[in-house]
């Protein structure tokens, strides 16, 4: 979800300069490092409890960033963290490893395009220190307040790469979770993604996401038909 968040911070940044806001967005960044480390905890233990247990500790950070990131300005950032966190309730709501990691590699995307926003915003370069957030932070950023409208078939292309690991991971809960479970998972992402098409004034990259997602879940509830008899 990594959406158009060039221009608009830019703008912000060029418009607000303040020392207030620069030391704001990098309190944000730290902590939003923090809710991206303990994401990929969740990730990456086999225990659904500890799963649990670090996305909890992840929104916690997501609660305690909030005036930092009202401070700093960059509503996009706010936008992604707040996805972040959304996806990260859902995860601890799920009963499987499998199904919560779905979630949780959504709510790490989220976190790292808010630190990619952030980035942005504050024009710093590689500020974080982040090999992942270095590869998908645009090559602009090199130059100070030097900025590149990101077009829209390159917003797709990245989002697609994005959707493709999601829907790998969807396909695995599908094929290896209980046929009623993985049913009522999939609905879940299904409804959530046609909720968020309703909502007005959604950027072009939200609205190709969500309508993407909600393909993709499609797809698998057709294969999970004969849950429903």
């Amino acid at each position: 979800m990594k959406l158009s968040v060039i221009t608009a911070c830019a703008l912000a940044t060029v418009i607000f300069p303040s020392f207030k806001n620069s030391k704001a967005c990098e309190y944000a960044g730290s902590n939003i490092g923090y809710i991206q480390t303990q994401t990929e905890k969740a990730i990456a233990t086999e225990d659904i409890n500890m799963s649990k247990y670090f996305a909890y500790k992840a929104l916690n950070a997501i609660v305690k960033s909030k005036s930092q990131l009202e401070d700093c300005g960059c509503e996009h950032a706010t936008d992604l963290i707040l996805d972040s966190s959304q996806n990260l309730k859902n995860a601890t709501k799920a009963s499987t490893v499998q199904s919560a990691r779905i979630l949780l590699k959504r709510a790490l995307d989220n976190a790292l395009g808010s630190l990619e926003a952030l980035e942005q915003h504050d024009s710093h370069n590689s500020r974080y220190g982040n090999d992942i957030l270095a590869m998908n932070t645009k090559s602009s950023i090199a130059q100070k307040n030097s900025y590149k409208i990101m077009d829209n078939k390159t917003l797709e292309n990245k989002i697609d790469v994005s959707l493709a690991r999601f829907k790998e991971s969807l396909d695995k809960v599908v094929s290896s979770v209980e046929c009623k479970e993985a049913l009522a998972f999939t609905q879940n992402i299904y409804n959530i993604s046609e909720q968020q098409l309703l909502k007005p004034n959604l950027s072009e990259g939200k609205k190709y996401y969500n309508l993407k997602t909600k393909e993709i879940a499609a797809k698998a509830l057709e294969r999970l038909q004969d849950c429903q008899k």
